[in-house]
């Protein structure tokens, strides 16, 4: 959500440069755009509505009437919040004496309030957002020099925030975060700055990473302040795995079907791991009183997965909630309770709001993630990496499946069946690499053919596929824009069975276990009311109209049978002329609550 990417080095092609990084970050999600670039004593801002495209710097120095030679920008892709989509909402924002250019992530919860002040003071507003607030803030306490008039401004924002600024009367290039996202890259004799690795991965994979409430001044190197106590801070280089290759599309038309078509590989290295941690967190879910799986959007359904997976192989109870509501129920959280957040970005506002309440609660805190050095990774007190690499289609795949595969192994730990569970893992991951093949995927092509113009579709199952249907809703609500939705099997006849009509699609998800008889049964429910029935499932049954089939892996079905449904959605936002590495509304990483 939202993109921030900014240079400061030798370059003089800097605005060329950020350019490149924003479309780098595309597929964060956003609607509008713009960049900042120092010439002189002058800081030049561009911005348009849209997409960036195939824009580059020689359309830039048409449009400022200015050289665009420049060591020093900074870029930024909005997703609006506060004001509506248009060319004055977009970043960034000048200051009312145009000496001050400034981007944004996050919200600014008291903007009305500085506001209101501001414009008593008399400083006009060319925007309806929260950013531009700060800019006048700055220019405001420019009397104090300009990193005190940022440290003064900073002062006074309440919420979430990641920002960047330029002045026109100084050479230096300020960042600062509270809640949102910011990376330094350290290159040779250059900094990088964005709000996700990808942006500057082809130039260098040395990473500083700011924590909240602090600031970094960028000029022949990078200071870092801790905006609490005003004092100088270290920060340590941490050195990134990732390769600028796996953050790109290579062969594949869409980041989407690459990122699917890697399960073969990121689930067994998500599981490949020091088998020591998974031992030593089994124990420290053992010992506390009360476990809390937390995460949102598809995570929030890996989570509730990973409930069935801890009672049923485990014979454990844990709660499950969505970051956004897990709030609510802080009374229940002690210092004896452990929280289990799962993301892929690490960055989710709400949960990270989450997490917050508990470690003021004294609770302990794990995080199944896959980007290191996130802030989930830093505020907590153990970490599981996925390792699965770069994702940077808005719906997630890979992530999704390396998560499921994270918490069955950690199940089969608390039952003292590590083993056990490696190898059944194993087994799925080299299935599933039998599974994604081009014939496969036509066979799945045809029923999206069949279905592509369909308004609504259902997807039911039971036990740990119960979620599973939920989740395949999600895919199909997200790329392919079809009214879809994901139910438990028993629950149709409690009222969604009223929504059936002749024709009406209902994915039925049938595992072969104690459930799928009851399951089964659901689904000749459905088609006896007229429903058209694809079963996914390792075999035929009479009540399907279309069979896709998934391998038997005993409990790791879920994985499994979520693959096929990620393969269907992507090929029905290609008939549906949709992008499905950027569906409409919606961010890669929800950085606001």
């Amino acid at each position: 959500m939202c993109g921030i990417f900014a240079y400061k080095g030798q370059k003089t092609n800097a605005a060329q440069l950020v350019i490149n990084g924003l479309k780098k970050l595309e597929y964060r999600g956003y609607d509008s755009w713009g960049i900042a670039f120092k010439t002189d004593h002058r800081v030049n801002v561009y911005k348009e509505v849209g997409k960036i495209g195939e824009f580059d710097v020689s359309t830039l120095q048409e449009k400022v009437d200015s050289p665009t030679e420049s060591s020093m920008a900074m870029g930024h892709s909005r997703w609006a919040t506060h004001g509506g989509v248009t060319k004055e909402n977009a970043h960034p924002h000048y200051s009312a004496d145009k000496s001050i250019a400034i981007v944004h992530n996050g919200i600014i919860e008291n903007y009305v309030e500085l506001r209101k002040e501001l414009k008593e003071k008399g400083y006009s507003f060319k925007s309806e957002t929260d950013t531009e607030v700060i800019a006048h803030l700055v220019q405001e306490y420019k009397d104090l020099g300009h990193i005190e008039a940022v440290k003064k401004a900073l002062s006074r924002l309440k919420g979430r925030y990641a920002v960047l600024i330029l002045c026109a009367e100084d050479n230096r290039l300020i960042a600062a975060r509270r809640g949102s996202p910011l990376i330094v890259g350290k290159g040779d004799n250059e900094f990088f700055i964005a709000s996700d690795i990808p942006a500057f991965l082809q130039y260098t994979r040395k990473v500083m990473y700011l924590d909240d409430d602090q600031m970094v001044i960028i000029n022949d190197d990078a200071v870092f302040y801790d905006l609490k106590s005003n004092k100088e801070i270290e920060k340590r280089i941490v050195e990134i795995d990732w390769n600028a290759e796996s953050a790109e599309k290579g062969e594949f038309p869409h980041f989407m079907i690459k990122e699917i078509t890697e399960q073969k590989e990121t689930i067994t290295r998500a599981i490949n791991q020091d088998e020591k941690q998974f031992t030593h967190i089994a124990q420290e879910i053992k010992k506390a009183y009360g476990t809390y799986l937390v995460g949102c959007g598809t995570a929030g359904k890996v989570c509730l997965a990973g409930s069935y997976l801890f009672a049923k192989i485990a014979k454990r109870h844990v709660n499950v909630t969505f970051g956004s509501e897990f709030p609510s129920l802080q009374d229940f959280i002690t210092d004896r309770s452990l929280v289990i957040a799962v993301s892929q970005s690490g960055e989710t506002a709400d949960t990270l709001e989450a997490l917050e309440v508990a470690k003021k609660k004294g609770a302990k805190v794990l995080s199944i993630i896959n980007v290191e050095g996130s802030s989930m990774d830093r505020i907590s007190d153990y970490a599981i990496h996925l390792k699965a690499g770069p994702e940077k289609a808005v719906a997630s795949t890979k992530a999704t499946t390396a998560q499921l595969a994270i918490l069955t192994l950690l199940s089969y730990a608390l039952d003292n069946r590590l083993e056990e569970g490696k190898i059944l893992l194993v087994n799925t991951a080299s299935q599933i690499n039998d599974m994604l093949n081009p014939r496969y995927e036509d066979h799945i092509l045809k029923l999206a053919e069949k279905i592509q113009d369909v308004e609504s579709m259902y997807v039911i199952g039971k036990g740990s596929n119960y979620p599973m249907a939920l989740e395949a809703a999600i895919k199909l609500q997200e790329v392919s824009y079809i009214h879809a939705e994901g139910f438990a099997g028993g629950e149709l006849k409690h009222g969604p069975i009223a929504l059936i009509d002749k024709g009406v699609p209902c994915i039925a998800i049938v595992a072969n276990d104690e459930t799928k008889h009851e399951i089964i049964s659901n689904a000749i429910e459905v088609k006896s009311r007229g429903g058209y029935i694809i079963g996914i499932s390792p075999e035929n049954h009479d009540v399907f109209d279309y069979w896709i089939k998934v391998p038997e892996v005993g409990e790791a079905s879920p994985i499994v049978n979520i693959i096929p449904i990620q393969i269907l959605a992507y090929q029905l936002a290609i008939l549906r002329k949709n992008n499905p590495d950027m569906p409409r509304n919606l961010a890669k990483s929800v950085t606001v609550k």
